[in-house]
This record gives structure tokens, sequence and C-alpha cells, in this order.
């Protein structure tokens, strides 16, 4: 499909005006075929991949259809989540900005209903909300639907697959028979092509083909790594490529709690948003990060479809998302508007055929990697804290320390033996001061912080300005001997320079480092064969236990156990059945309670009211290299022994 100016694509003054202080010239494939296909009154079924476009494609159409003195809803958004929601408004908010007389409102869950009252009861023609939310305001009589004349489903694909598909139909009935009706969403599935011939009256089909829209100028990578050495291939990936803004995706909410919490304490500023935070909360976290407060979003899902934000310099996929489609959803955060972006994925055991069909079904453009080595960490940074030094020659911004290099070079040193002196001292410095912050070294690349330092505190290699490059043989600068002794003297006793303080308040749900010493942790058995991207990253160390579950004395009222056939023998942890437990049923972690291991069973309090669900969820799911045999444990006095 050829794309054509806006101007060619039958839009008024006013849009045009808001697409040129937008910065757009020319509209894209999805918007060139839609646009005008919806200005002509037909349902359209628009198929296109993530960061097309296609919020313009829809949003252009529905503010032209809107008659301002009409106040009542005319314009209906129905979207997956709460963030989609919020962007899809900003969106119509940019494109109506020369309208007179067209407002609209988001509305969700999570948002104070008096505001939303407010603002439908002062006839806003244009609604972008969540399908609960939506029917939720229907139901009140807060929203009324018969002035409507056009409905939009924005990731038609994901909200059937978030259970919403009772909600749809139920607002699809309710509103008038001669509305018009778009669907727009990244796969058209069975359940979705039902919708399409029950509600919609001879739609356009109009499809622009993924692998043309499949990030094309990003950089796909992938790395083959053990599981528990996922942390410390990141860090080193991050250094080696000194990357100050990305976004690193997990699969659970647990699994982002507790990588934002090592990073956290190695000094990277991160923050983390997933489905258990408050929106007022994610708003805050997502106002940071436009803002370049923090360098890393430590996201699930959640994350990878509506966030709007630009100059991405990396996303990590930690965790393999679960399809192609996810997988083009969360790289599709970088490299756009016509930039460059970095994708990297790591791989686990088995995933790697995974991550095969995904490369065939969606012809993905994306090659293996090697994790940098330690030496090429070492050489990274100090190619930066030589740039630091050279940087800091030219500006000459230093004191002269003329007296003591003179008494020096007096006793017949040669300048470059003191220079080299010096940096020793000051990098050995460094050093011990890392050493002291961060003693427990590495196992499954964790770095486990003493309970008499902060997380915080974690030093760092010196931080280079990101546009500086390192010149070669960046010693033999024009500055004189003098100055550079001047400066690397200036430099030696000053504390070993961190990566700034996390802005965000510190983590509660864990406990902090000084609550728990740090405990020895064993390998399973599985994994002891692995092979590592890098055999330094097995050595055996210490760290931190995430979970402090109380012991089981007794079974509170509202909470049920349950048995399960897998204990200490498979080295099982809290962390690892609380997280199951949540990545199987998508329950929030609340649900589990006192976790008791023995030998050879678990037994695990849950809220009674999601027992059941737990344990018909739970079966036949490995863990450790056991398929789970869970049951709910009645007298436990007949449980094995341990």
């Amino acid at each position: 499909m050829d794309k054509l100016p806006f101007d060619q694509l039958g839009i008024s003054a006013d849009i045009l005006k808001a697409v040129a202080k937008m910065g757009f010239e020319e509209a894209s494939p999805i918007q060139t075929a839609v646009i005008p296909t919806i200005l002509a009154g037909r349902d359209v079924v628009g198929q296109s991949s993530t960061g097309s476009g296609k919020t313009a494609a829809f949003a252009i159409p529905a503010i032209e259809r809107v008659d301002p003195k009409i106040r009542a809803v005319q314009v209906l958004i129905l979207c997956p989540t709460r963030e989609l929601a919020v962007q899809v408004a900003e969106e119509f908010g940019k494109l109506a900005l020369f309208k007179r007389g067209v407002a609209g409102v988001p509305i969700y869950g999570g948002q104070s209903y008096e505001r939303q009252f407010r603002a439908l009861a002062a006839g806003v023609q244009i609604v972008i909300g969540t399908p609960g939310r939506v029917m939720d305001h229907m139901e009140r009589g807060t929203l009324k639907l018969d002035q409507l004349k056009l409905v939009i489903l924005d990731e038609t694909d994901r909200m059937l697959d978030m259970g919403f598909r009772d909600d749809i139909e139920h607002i699809l009935k309710s509103v008038p028979p001669t509305r018009q009706l778009l669907f727009f969403s990244a796969t058209i599935p069975r359940a979705i092509q039902d919708l399409i011939s029950r509600y919609s009256k001879d739609p356009a089909w109009i499809k622009i083909e993924s692998v043309a829209q499949n990030a094309p100028q990003v950089e796909q990578t992938y790395f083959e790594v053990d599981r528990r050495s996922k942390i410390e291939a990141l860090t080193r990936l991050i250094d080696v490529n000194d990357f100050r803004y990305g976004i690193i995706f997990c699969s659970t909410k647990i699994m982002v709690d507790d990588l934002d919490e090592h990073l956290h304490s190695r000094g990277y500023l991160t923050d983390r948003l997933h489905g258990d935070i408050s929106q007022t909360q994610r708003d805050r976290v997502m106002q940071k990060f436009r803002d370049r407060k923090f360098e890393f979003l430590v996201a699930t899902d959640v994350a990878a479809r509506g966030l709007d934000v630009d100059d991405l310099e990396v996303v990590f996929n930690f965790d393999l998302p679960n399809d192609a489609e996810d997988y083009t959803h969360r790289i599709g955060r970088t490299g756009r508007a016509g930039r460059k972006g970095q994708a990297f994925t790591f791989v686990s055991g088995q995933e790697i055929y995974k991550l095969q069909s995904m490369v065939r079904w969606a012809r993905l453009d994306i090659r293996r990697g090697k994790i940098p080595s330690l030496d090429e960490v070492d050489a990274a940074r100090s190619n930066v804290f030589a740039e630091k030094i050279r940087s800091t020659l030219d500006a000459k911004e230093f004191k002269p320390h003329d007296l003591l290099i003179d008494r020096l070079l007096d006793q017949g040193y040669a300048s470059t033996d003191i220079c080299s002196a010096l940096i020793h001292l000051l990098q050995g410095s460094q050093a011990a001061a890392a050493t002291a912050k961060k003693p427990g070294a590495a196992v499954a690349g964790f770095s486990v912080p003493t309970p008499s330092a902060p997380p915080a505190a974690a030093p760092a290699a010196p931080v280079a300005p990101r546009s500086a490059k390192v010149a070669p043989g960046w010693a033999k600068t024009v500055a004189s001997p003098k100055d550079l002794l001047a400066e690397v003297a200036r430099s030696h006793g000053a504390p070993a320079a961190t990566r700034p303080a996390h802005p965000v308040a510190p983590r509660a749900a864990a406990g902090s480092p000084a609550d728990h010493a740090p405990a020895p942790i064993a390998l399973a058995p599985s994994d002891t064969n692995a092979e590592s991207a890098d055999d330094e990253f097995s050595s055996a160390a210490t760290r931190k236990p995430k979970y402090e579950r109380p012991a089981r004395t007794g079974r509170e009222p509202a909470m049920a156990t349950i048995f399960l056939n897998i204990g200490r023998k498979q080295l099982i942890t809290p962390a690892d059945i609380v997280g199951k437990i949540s990545g199987v049923t998508r329950l929030p972690s609340t649900v589990v309670g006192a976790i008791d291991i023995h030998q050879r069973h678990t037994l695990v309090d849950v809220a009674k009211a999601e027992a059941g669900l737990i344990v018909s969820k739970l079966a036949g799911i490995k863990v450790k290299g056991i398929s789970l045999a869970p049951a709910l444990a009645g007298d436990e006095t007949k449980l094995p022994p341990s």
C-alpha cells in the first residue's frame, strides 16, 4: 500500500493543522487505506501490527464524524488496558486541538468515579474506555449511547484474550443499530471473525502485512543463557553498550519485583510497572520515565501495548514472550519514527524451540549473540574512565598540583610511571569500594548487598556523556604530562563513582537488606549440567532469599491448605511456588499465605475462594522436572512424613 500526504485523504483543515503541529507529513499505509473508507461510512476491519499508526487511522475520521453542537456521546472506543485508553485519549486530544466544541474523556478502573461523572455530565462527545468500566457507567445510567455514531474496538484480539468477550457483546447489543463499527487488531482469530459476522454490515477488510511493519529499524539479538545467569548477562550488556534508556520485559509480576530489586541494589536507576500497581502510581512512574528520571522500566506485558515513549535505546526480553505477536509488540517500543533501536532476548533451555517457532511464523530477522566476558566489560568501563579524564583535560577543569608532581619528577620517576601509579590507585580504591559494598559475587547472576550497606550506594563505573567518543591512544593527548598527573591526583582519594540514587521510594514488599543475612543457595540438579553463556556465571556465592513466608502454625479461617508432591529434595523455594501459582492462575500473589516445605512434599495455604481453581490449574504443571499432583489437604496427620 502506497502512502499519501494527509491533505489528499479528504480531512478538514482543522485536522490538517493538528497533524502538521504533531510533525507528520504523510500518512502511514494503514492510515492511507483506512481514513477514506471510514469517512465514507463503511464498517472496517483493520489488521496491522503495533507501531503502524492505527490509532490516528481511526481517531482522525472519528473526530470528523463528531457534531460539536450535540453535547452527547457520539464516538465510543473500547481498549483492553488502562494504559492504552490513556494513550488513545491523548492522541485524540492532540488531533482535536483545533476542533472547537469537541471534547472527550477516558474512563477506566482505578480512577475516581466522581471525575468521570462530571466529565460525562458535561456532555463529552468521545469516550475512550475499558469494557468493564464502560459497562459500569451504562448500568448506572451515567453513559448514554442513544446518539452514538461510531464504535471502535482497538486491540480486539487482546480484549478477547483478557476475557472481555461477554462485556463487548453486551455493549454492542446496547448501541443503536445505525452505528458504524470498526475493528482493529494485530490478528483476526475465529472469535473475532464471529463478532464481525454478527455485528458488522459489509465491512471493508484492510490488512497491512505484519512482516512489512515488523520493527524494520530494530536490530534483534537473542542469547542462550542459563536462567540463573540472566541478571549477570543483563548487567553486562547494559554496561558494555552503556545503555541509559530502555524497557525490560518479564513474564510475571513477581519476576518484575525481583529484577527491579536486584538492579536497584546494583546501582541502576529502575522502576517497575505491572498489574498490581495502582493507577496513580502507574501514571507517576510513566511520567518519570518519559522525563528520564530513571533509566530502565521493568514491566510485564501490560506495558507492551499502549506505552507512548520515544527514543528508547533498547528493549530487553528478560523472559521469552508467549508468542510472536507479543514479541512484536514488545520490540515495537523501540526503533520508532525511523530511529534505530535494539532488542535483546534471553532464552533458557528448551525455550530455544519456542523462539525458533516464533522466527518461522513471523519471519523474524533475529541473530544469535554472545554475552560479553568480564574482560570486555572491564575494557568498556576503562574506555569510559579514559574519556572522563580526557574530557576534563580538554576542559581544564582541575586544580594544578605542580609542587607534588615536581617532587616526584625530581626523584627520578618518569611521568608515565607516575600517571600509571595514580590511575592504579584510583581504580584500586573503586574496586575496593565495590567489593565492600557487594561482597557476594554472583550466584545466578545476583549481587548481594551486605546488611550495613544501603542498596542505592552500589558503585559502578564513571559515566561519560553519551555523545562522547573515546579516541584511540587517549593518553597521548595534547595536554602536558603535568596536566594529566594533576587530574589523576585530583581524582585520587575521591569516593568511587556511583550511579545516582534511585528517585523512587525504597521497596517495602520484599524487606530491606538489613532484615535478612545472606543465606547459601544450592543449584537444582536439573541446572547443574546446563551450559551457561559464560562459565564465569557459575561461580558459587550467596544471595538473600526473596520470600520470608511465615511457618505454618495453624490454618487461618479464610485459608485452605493445598498439598503439593514436591519438597526440599527438589530444592523447591517459596519463590518457585508463589511464582508458579501466580503465573498459571493469573491470580495476585496475595492469595498465597504460609508455606511449609518438607523433604518430599509442601503445604501451601491459599485463599479458600480460589483453592479449587488453584488445584485444577496446577495439576500436571511441571516444577523442577516433577509433574504436580495438587490436592486439598484435609487431615494433615495423614500426609506423608517429612
